[in-house]
């Protein structure tokens, strides 16, 4: 049997004499007569042996630095210790290779993906820098504002005036043989012009200025979408990674576990079924934080859709700060909800909706009056051809004509009998004013929920920081400490070691819902979300 390369050559020698003494009184070996033989003396002995040993690994391993910890796990494979004499019912499969331990081991030590690599830090990303290059490089964001831009190109399109109407005209033009000679062409230009009555223009323009603070606030709630589903994932990105790095604690706490019980069942002390049930657990624990690491790319990975790009095209290697404050001014329930009436992207849009149909409204009623057309024109007809009478005798010709012409025409309203289009636009109106206090009532309903789930989540968060995540810690190393003693078994170390886990995990959720809650309570009112 090799001495382990962490424990020190005389504490190694005084082990294995102790396991040798134990070995020996537990084969019989020791003579029954002298000081060994009497039976009390002798379980003294092999109690002598097993508190020994175990005094000495955990000693060792107590007093062993960290750093030295590191390389352990990192060195090259230990060779694996010669296996005592075991009982005839001890399976062979006890003992695994050591490729199989190794492998296990650098993946214990490998660092999780969200780390930050070694020497100088990367700066970090704060949560309000990442929704500020959201508001500047969302996809959905950039497209609304496109339709802003629309919509006040449709101001001036609205204020445009009827186009005054050109005519020139030439003629007549005479096709008949008969007539001799054939009377020159006379020409004229016209000018005419629509005049808009009922303040039309005013009214088209009304409604374009309403479609603009319409598209503004679209604009607003496309925004707030955006900063929450950024905010859904900046959130899981922090959860994500720090319950790898959790479970990656657990993994190496699992993985020290089992080279102490190799140790030990090389020294004697430990059966070889208890050797492989910690191996086994080991393997779990491995596979829980293969996941973790999947998880916590894939969290990575879905910062990048409220983004509108890639994290590292933004920032490249920083990554995400993860540090969340509570906020106090969250607290009066009946202020929120007048913020939100003033404020909350949802009700400006219904007003801005209710502003909309009451202009387009009154566009119709306007577009009711009729529009006279005026014009003008001006006529030239040249001097006529000179000719000779029936009687032979010359005919003078037609003098040339100047003249000038006004003209007034106005359209019949036989179709204005039919009201129509009233009827559909004040029951817009109406529609509009019923969504607005729908979208009111809606606002106040869900600031009261959000604020009672954020409450709730505070007072979660604070049982768990000030109570639970501690006791179920201080378990944890108290169960660490009595299996190296030998005074708890290794499936009492594992229930342990899950509650810590899970309680730390439930913890972290619970981190999450009130980060969660806080932006929604946030959004809830109009504001911007801040953590």
């Amino acid at each position: 049997m090799s001495r382990p390369v962490f424990l020190p050559r005389r504490l190694w020698l005084v082990a294995r004499r102790a396991a040798v003494l134990r070995g020996a009184v537990l084969r019989g070996a020791l003579p029954r007569g002298g000081v060994l033989g009497d039976p009390f003396l002798r379980d003294a002995a092999m109690l002598l042996g097993r508190v020994g040993l175990s005094l000495c690994l955990v000693s060792a391993w107590a007093t062993l630095p960290t750093d030295a910890q590191a390389a352990t796990s990192r060195s090259a494979p230990t060779p694996t210790p010669t296996p005592a004499p075991a009982p005839a019912s001890t399976p062979a499969s006890t003992s695994t290779s050591t490729s199989t331990s190794t492998s296990t081991s650098a993946m214990a030590a490998a660092p999780s993906p969200a780390s930050t690599p070694s020497g100088a830090a990367a700066p970090e990303v704060d949560f309000g820098r990442y929704l500020d290059a959201v508001s500047r490089s969302s996809n959905d964001v950039a497209a609304q504002r496109e339709a802003v831009v629309a919509a006040r190109a449709g101001v001036g399109i609205a204020g445009l005036r009827p186009d005054p109407s050109l005519s020139l005209s030439a003629g007549p033009v005479e096709f008949s043989r008969e007539v001799q000679p054939k009377p020159r062409l006379a020409q004229s230009i016209g000018l005419s012009y629509t005049i808009e009555t009922g303040g039309k223009r005013a009214r088209r323009v009304q409604v374009a200025e309403s479609q603009v603070r319409l598209g503004e606030a679209t604009l607003l709630g496309v925004t707030r979408q955006a900063y929450a589903d950024a905010a859904d994932a900046f959130i899981e990105v922090c959860r994500t990674r720090e319950a790898l790095a959790r479970q990656e604690e657990s993994l190496r706490a699992m993985s020290e576990i089992v080279r102490l019980n190799e140790v030990r069942h090389g020294a004697g002390d430990l059966g070889g079924l208890e050797l492989l049930q910690s191996r086994n657990e080991r393997d779990q624990f491995l596979a829980t934080v293969v996941k973790a690491r999947a998880d916590a790319r894939g969290a990575m990975e879905r910062l990048a859709a409220p983004l509108g790009r890639r994290w590292s095209e933004e920032f490249g290697a920083q990554l995400p700060r993860c540090e969340f404050q509570e906020t106090g001014a969250l607290a009066d329930v009946e202020a929120l909800e007048v913020q939100a009436l003033r404020e909350r992207d949802d009700v400006l849009i219904a007003r801005a909706a209710l502003d909309s149909a009451r202009a387009a409204a009154d566009l119709v009623r306007a577009n009711r009056q009729v529009d006279p057309s005026v014009g003008v024109s001006y006529g030239y007809t040249p001097q006529g051809r000179r000719s000779l009478g029936a009687d032979g005798s010359p005919v003078d010709p037609s003098p040339r004509s100047n003249t000038l012409s006004f003209s007034v025409s106005v359209p019949i309203p036989l179709s204005r009998l039919n009201r129509g289009d009233l009827v559909q636009a004040e029951s817009a109106v109406t529609q509009a004013l019923l969504a607005l206090r729908q979208t009111e009532l809606k606002a106040q309903a869900d600031v009261r929920v959000t604020h009672a789930q954020y409450l709730a989540s505070r007072e979660n968060l604070t049982r768990y920081r000030d109570m639970t995540l501690g006791d179920s810690q201080r378990v944890l190393e108290g169960m660490r400490t009595s299996y190296r003693h030998g005074a708890a078994s290794l499936l009492e170390l594992l229930s342990a070691q899950r509650a810590a886990d899970d309680t730390y995990l439930a913890y972290l959720q619970a981190r999450s819902d009130l980060a969660s809650a806080t932006v929604q309570l946030q959004l809830s009112v109009g504001g911007k979300p801040t953590l």
